[in-house]
């Protein structure tokens, strides 16, 4: 049996990691500036959650959710504290895209409504409605167009108001920064006006986190820079630094019934000993701080280089737009300064790298990217 063919790939293989670097199978080191799509939030190979993964395995690593597992309300307890949504419920799945079409769901049983107002350059996933608002047509299949979107264009609160007025959206979804889109920022009076017009007209008002939270922007959510609270917050990536993980946090005026969302694997013992020991490192490490401060340097480092069009972002979710495609740089970043790096769009090199990077590491960072301007 073949593998489908649907990713592009560089003919490297990564067979071990350690912090914010890995190594490939021919023994070459690599600085990891990507996390694996902002996956690896505590650093690859933590010694706290190898830990607790081989201490889980060891026990039980799964069982249905047809029974207790407390692990499920310890990881909510640590989760609400950490995000400050401790009175929000928490749906354990298994990924980003799933946190989203349950977050979506849920929002239309709410409120009876079908349509959604998403943002241009939008990315929420590939599943079905998922897809359905992301904004890129050559990923939404005919069976997806189940359900009507309309694209909006980012922080024009006055055309997010004109669709609201109509009366029949559901939900308003946003992420709280554009990460494939290129590392859009949204403005902080966008996502207040954001807020007042979901509650104003009935709809419910989904930010997803998948890529921005859990502290890659310095803050545990990004949307917190505006200081608002959604209805529904999405989260995945970062959750449990590799481990298949997603999860939905629910604002109180959502009413729970049996069957209205169910999951297999979502929630297994094996995830949530994943989730907490993340949650516990970035406690006991002030990986928050760590964040601000890296992500300063770095971004203010980057800004004095030349060459760059822009910088933007927050914390460690950068994005280097340049005026020229990026593709010849990020492939001598990658093969000969041996650092990995994502794209966003056609000039824009995106940096995720673990919330982990340290100072030196960052320094060193800034040092090979000079070397490819």
């Amino acid at each position: 049996m073949k593998l489908f063919d649907v990713y592009p790939l560089f003919n490297i293989e990564i067979v071990k990691g350690q912090g914010c670097r890995v190594w490939d199978s021919a023994g070459n080191e690599y600085l990891d500036l990507y996390g694996g799509h902002a996956v690896i939030s505590v650093g690859h190979s933590h010694p706290t959650y190898v830990q607790a993964i081989a201490d889980q395995a060891a026990r039980l690593g799964f069982y249905s959710n047809s029974v207790v597992n407390s692990l499920q309300q310890t990881l909510a307890d640590k989760l609400g504290a950490a995000s400050g949504y401790d009175d929000y419920a928490l749906f354990l799945i298994n990924s980003g895209a799933e946190a989203n079409e349950n977050a979506l769901k849920l929002a239309s049983f709410h409120n009876g409504k079908r349509r959604a107002l998403a943002f241009k350059h939008s990315f929420h996933g590939r599943t079905s409605a998922a897809v359905r608002v992301t904004d890129n047509p050559s990923i939404i299949a005919p069976i997806n167009e189940t359900f009507p979107v309309t694209y909006l264009p980012l922080n024009d609160a006055s055309l997010v108001e004109a669709e609201l007025k109509k009366g029949d959206v559901s939900s308003v979804i946003i992420e709280g920064i554009q990460g494939v889109g290129g590392i859009h920022v949204p403005a902080v009076e966008f996502m207040r006006s954001l807020r007042e017009l979901s509650t104003l007209y009935g709809a419910c008002l989904i930010v997803d986190e998948i890529q921005s939270g859990y502290g890659r922007s310095g803050r545990f959510f990004a949307h917190q820079y505006a200081g608002i609270r959604p209805d529904i917050i999405t989260v995945a990536k970062g959750m449990a630094n590799g481990f298949p993980v997603g999860a939905v946090l629910i604002s109180p005026m959502f009413k729970a019934g049996y069957g209205m969302l169910g999951t297999t694997f979502g929630g297994n013992h094996l995830a949530c000993a994943a989730a907490i020991a993340v949650l516990t490192i970035m406690e006991e490490e002030n990986v928050l701080e760590n964040v601000n401060r890296v992500g300063d340097y770095l971004m203010g480092e980057l800004r004095r280089l030349p060459g760059i069009k822009e910088v933007r972002g927050r914390g460690l979710m950068i994005g280097i737009e340049f005026e020229h495609p990026i593709k010849d740089m990020r492939n001598k970043l990658l093969f000969e300064e041996k650092v990995f790096t994502g794209v966003a769009g056609t000039n824009t090199i995106r940096l995720l790298p673990p919330l982990t990077l340290s100072m030196d590491e960052a320094a060193t960072a800034i040092t090979r990217i000079k070397k490819t301007l």
